[in-house]
């Protein structure tokens, strides 16, 4: 039988853990590796106080998840496991989110549940357990290199791609790590599922983050940082004082709804001041910048930095998960990342992901990506 995992022995000799969410991605690739005659062990992680969200439609690794995947497990016919990681999470995802905010920042959580969690502490249980591959069931593609090492590709199907949440893998992590569905798309993934007799077949997709109940970050974060919201003004870029606000957390960039504003002209948050408490807006042109500073690059392309000369280095930059990469000059100077859009981008904000390809389409390989550490506004902000 053919090894398609590319490891070196035959899938009876073959130990593969999966990391079961219990939703269908997961649960199909544990299926397809088992029939396929891996050693498969199926590892759930509880990450948080589940109590609330047993029943939550869109939550994941949550009570009835772990429920999904233990009965997923039990129809495959391999071994599962729970373990509790409640504390490492809170540590490493949740308290790290509820700082940025209060600093103005939109973090974005999966990246670094991936980072720490899924890819750190996960695969090395694995390793642990004498695995050799954890396979994951996001949508993306691992491929070898010609000199041994791996490397990152989007997805087949753009739609269903989740590279912009795994820009931070390691080249050390990538040798262990394996991603079944990067050419299937959901279709195909529900179809297997139904096959293998998976209970879930038509289980929903997760929609928010998974400990922040009805997608109120705000309601999260003053309870886990109690007293530290500060309300403040409201502030034009032109230097207006326009109006008041609760909290900084309450708002992100690009945001138009919800300001409480009546000036007869549209207006979007374009900055968020912590140091000062201020929301600052203005109009649409306001958001546009080219030029994004980058902070903690993780570089997994071929070119070292050092020989990035003045000119730059083309790639193709996506600075949200719901935007297609667009054409973009990497820069590297004195130890600090830089990114130069050809074309300007909206509602760039701080803390989010600036994720670089070698190319626009499908299957392009993941270069690495960094933390947007500020923008540089065309318009400037007061």
């Amino acid at each position: 039988m053919p090894n398609s995992l590319d490891l070196p022995s035959e899938p009876s000799k073959t130990r593969v853990v999966v990391a079961m969410s219990g939703g269908v991605d997961s649960s199909v690739v544990a299926a397809l590796l088992k029939r396929e005659g891996y050693d498969v062990v199926g590892i759930t992680l509880q990450l948080y106080d589940h109590g609330a969200a047993v029943h939550r439609r869109g939550a994941c690794c949550a009570g009835q998840d772990i429920h999904d995947a233990r009965r997923a497990a039990e129809t495959i016919g391999i071994p599962h496991y729970v373990l509790d990681y409640e504390s490492r999470f809170r540590e490493a995802v949740i308290d790290r989110f509820a700082e940025s905010y209060l600093s103005g920042e939109t973090p974005i959580p999966c990246v670094e549940c991936n980072r720490s969690i899924k890819f750190r502490d996960l695969l090395a249980t694995a390793v642990d357990l004498g695995a050799d591959a954890l396979a994951t069931g996001h949508y993306v593609a691992s491929r070898a290199l010609p000199d041994g090492r791996r490397a990152l590709h989007r997805a087949a199907d753009p739609e269903r791609d989740q590279s912009y949440f795994l820009y931070a893998t390691t080249p050390e992590q990538l040798s262990l790590l394996r991603f079944p569905l990067g050419e299937l798309d959901k279709r195909e993934t529900r179809a297997l599922a139904r096959e293998f007799g998976l209970a879930i077949a038509d289980k929903a997709d997760s929609q928010d983050i998974c400990f922040v109940p009805q997608g109120r970050y705000s309601d999260v974060i003053e309870r886990l940082k109690p007293g530290a919201v500060q309300a403040g003004e409201i502030v034009h870029v032109d230097g207006r004082v326009l109006g008041e606000h609760r909290g900084i957390v309450h708002y992100t960039v690009g945001q138009r709804r919800g300001l409480g504003l009546s000036v007869g002209e549209p207006l979007f948050v374009v900055a968020l001041d912590a140091e000062r408490a201020r929301v600052v807006v203005g109009p649409r042109e306001a958001l546009a910048t080219r030029i994004i500073p980058l902070r903690d690059l993780n570089w997994l392309g071929d070119t070292p930095l050092d020989a990035i000369g003045p000119e730059g280095l083309e790639v193709a930059a996506r600075v949200r998960s719901t935007r297609p990469p667009q054409p973009a000059l990497l820069r590297w100077s004195e130890g600090a990342a830089g990114v130069e859009l050809l074309r300007p981008e909206d509602g760039v904000s701080p803390g989010q992901a600036c994720v670089l390809y070698d190319g626009e389409g499908p299957r392009a390989r993941v270069l690495g990506g960094g933390v947007i550490a500020r923008r540089e506004a065309l318009v400037a902000a007061a």
